[in-house]
């Protein structure tokens, strides 16, 4: 009988060649022979053969890719070195968020663009509230598309590029709105503020957040908190700016005296008078109208088309500053190298992740849309962001409809001003405070904390009543803590979001799944305010009407050029309002402008009850959808032994070339 058995392992050879040396598994080929043949001695061979010897061949160098001009803006070009201190990506977040943050000082800009033709009081080719509380709207949507769209892009390029790209998209928009203002062109705004605003506003939203959450595993409530704290708190540094900007640049109209002073003529609604020889259209502004003016505005007649808001300027002097503050930000970011975790911290327990609702998995960003879960925390973030929204868009005319008639000494426009600053602050605090109370809590049992806008929400309308009845400073400091109180969930629910995404999705594809979460934001920003404009649209008519009605006809004809019949006509116009029908009813009847916004309220109470019945339904995300994230190693020596051959199954000798040739099939069945 003769065999052949072929092996592989550690061999060590003596002799001249060899010279004791070792050589790997696999570099040399060894062959037994036995042989048994009755003439001959058993005997047993080995034979060796050995590996060449191979000289050292120069190295071929790996062509390197070409670095483009724009090379420094990468992800590649960005990642932090040793000595890096993770804080300092803090300051180049707040930079950004504080630039975008200024969009919730929008309700500044509303009278203004209400009056840009006027300036003193609305003309009948102003602009009505509603488009321009759309414009915020609008801005709003473009930032949840481009979100959820550049959502993954924007985790690729890295948080400088995308910054760079925010800003030139912020401040483009902002000079795009600052020419539809001096054109009059309300597309332009649209266009300017709505769409490049809302992109720019969605990206520089991002990527601070998607990086802060990368250096702060260990505290993602407090790097959420960090990121969206400079975005709540835009507003509050953004107000005053926008006020000194705005009474900076503003001019007063022409001014033809006192209304009994100048002969009016009424046709189609409007009001005009003779200036210079021609018949011009004015505008008749009350004592309320000129309130709120800067200078010392006089009640009368002014020129239409004669003076200037000052928004136009503001906007292109807004865009050179925020375009200089973004970039500022934009180059100190950097980010982690891959695999980066913070000096003695372990991740959480299985215990402590439990309790929490965090999971122990990463899910891939379109596996996200497959889960319930996702569409359960849309609902809640919906519901519960179109309160706070609804306020803040509207925030300094609410606060003027409200209680400037009712306590004018008090309610001024520099008040008003100061509200849509609290607003800011209540929005920043709560972003930072909420934030940081859900690393304790958990973000479940902090979005279900959130409900308390409920009956917070009911019980406003009482408030707003009690001030037709009883003007005092009660009524005004309830419902100023309790809008401050309902913003700072506002701020909260968004600061909360990345976190509660990455609890229960994983944090691998946070932005991404972030990027279109935020088309909850988009959906509340249109809700929101169409909601609070119509219904305050359909009170501000029916009051009218109302106030009208009690007003004898032939004072309502005497007062505003027209019988009592073309009322219609003249609301379109603006030559009628609440404030001229309050100087002509009888007396006793009370201002009904406190209670324009009751409707609304009471809708933005169902909402959030929705939110808190949504969240409460969120349950921890089947392990089925969690990602592979790495395949386990191949051990060789796992690999099967084959058992002795049998007489039947002995193969004739190889040669060293049919072994090699073997090898590779080999290994190949054994992975």
């Amino acid at each position: 009988m003769a065999g052949v058995l072929a092996a592989r392992g550690v061999v060590r050879l003596a002799g001249a060649r060899a010279h004791a040396g070792m050589f790997p598994p696999g570099s040399v080929s060894l062959q037994l022979e036995c042989g048994d043949r009755p003439a001959i001695k058993p005997s047993i061979r080995l034979f060796a053969t050995l590996p060449e010897e191979k000289k050292e061949q120069p190295a071929i160098p790996t062509p390197t890719k070409p670095k483009g001009f724009l090379h420094f803006l990468s992800k590649e070009a960005i990642i932090a070195d040793e000595s890096y201190n993770r804080w300092t990506s803090v300051p180049a977040a707040f930079l950004v968020q504080l630039s975008i943050g200024s969009v919730y000082a929008w309700s500044i800009f509303n009278l203004p663009l209400t009056r840009a033709l006027g300036v003193v009081a609305p003309a009948a080719a102003d602009w009505p509230l509603a488009p321009v509380v759309h414009i915020f709207s609008a801005c709003a949507v473009s930032l949840g598309l481009s979100t959820a769209l550049l959502g993954p892009w924007a985790e690729r390029s890295g948080p400088r590029k995308v910054a760079v790209a925010a800003a030139v998209a912020w401040s483009t928009g902002l000079v795009l709105t600052g020419f539809g203002v001096s054109l009059h062109e309300l597309p332009l705004l649209y266009l300017g503020y709505g769409i490049l605003g809302g992109i720019g506003w969605g990206l520089g939203y991002i990527s601070p957040v998607s990086t802060l959450l990368k250096w702060f595993p260990d505290r993602r409530g407090l790097a959420s908190g960090l990121a969206l704290t400079a975005f709540g708190g835009g507003a509050m540094l953004a107000t005053p700016i926008n006020e000194s900007l705005l009474n900076l640049f503003f001019e007063l109209p022409q001014f033809l005296g006192p209304v009994d002073a100048v002969t009016l003529v009424t046709e189609g609604g409007k009001r005009f008078a003779e200036v210079a020889g021609e018949m011009r259209e004015v505008v008749v502004a009350t004592t309320a109208d000129v309130v709120s003016l800067p200078g010392t505005a006089l009640p009368g007649v002014y020129v239409v088309g004669t003076g200037d808001t000052g928004a136009a300027k503001t906007f292109f002097t807004l865009s050179a500053g925020y375009f200089l503050s973004m970039n500022i930000g934009a180059f100190i970011q950097r980010v982690p190298r891959e695999g980066w975790l913070p000096a003695n911290w372990t991740p959480p327990v299985e215990a402590e992740q439990q309790q929490k609702m965090i999971s122990k998995g990463n899910v891939h960003h379109s596996e996200a849309l497959k889960t319930p879960q996702f569409y359960l925390l849309w609902l809640a973030v919906a519901g519960n962001a179109t309160a706070g929204i609804s306020v803040i868009s509207c925030a300094k005319t609410m606060m003027s409809d409200i209680f400037a008639t009712a306590m004018p000494a008090i309610v001024n426009g520099a008040f008003a001003a100061s509200y849509v600053a609290a607003l800011s602050a209540g929005n920043m605090l709560g972003r930072l405070g909420w934030a940081n109370f859900s690393d304790w809590a958990g973000r479940k049992r902090t979005y279900f904390l959130f409900g308390l806008a409920v009956p917070t929400l009911v019980a406003l309308p009482s408030i707003t009543n009690s001030v037709v009845a009883a003007p005092g400073w009660l009524p005004l400091a309830v419902f100023y803590g309790s809008t401050v109180f309902l913003v700072s969930f506002y701020g909260g629910v968004f600061s909360v979001l990345p976190p509660y995404i990455s609890d229960l999705w994983g944090g691998k594809h946070v932005g991404a799944i972030h990027g279109r979460m935020l088309t909850a934001w988009s959906a509340a920003a249109v809700a929101g305010p169409n909601i609070l404009t119509h219904m305050r649209s359909q009170s501000h008519t029916h009051a009218i009407e109302a106030l009208a009605s009690k007003v004898e006809p032939g004072i309502f004809e005497q007062t505003f050029g027209a019988p009592l019949t073309e009322l219609s006509t003249l609301i379109a116009a603006k030559t009628v309002t609440i404030p001229q029908l309050m100087q002509v009813v009888p007396a006793g009847v009370p201002d009904p402008s406190p209670t324009l916004y009751n409707t609304t309220l009471y809708s933005m109470a169902a909402l959030a009850a929705v939110a808190m019945l949504s969240n409460a339904a969120i349950r921890p995300v089947d392990p089925k959808h969690f990602m592979n994230d790495a395949t386990p190693p191949v051990s060789l020596s796992s690999t099967p032994v084959p058992a002795s051959p049998t007489p039947q199954s002995v193969a004739t000798p190889q040669s060293d070339e049919q072994f090699q040739q073997q090898q590779p099939q080999e290994q190949q069945k054994s992975l």
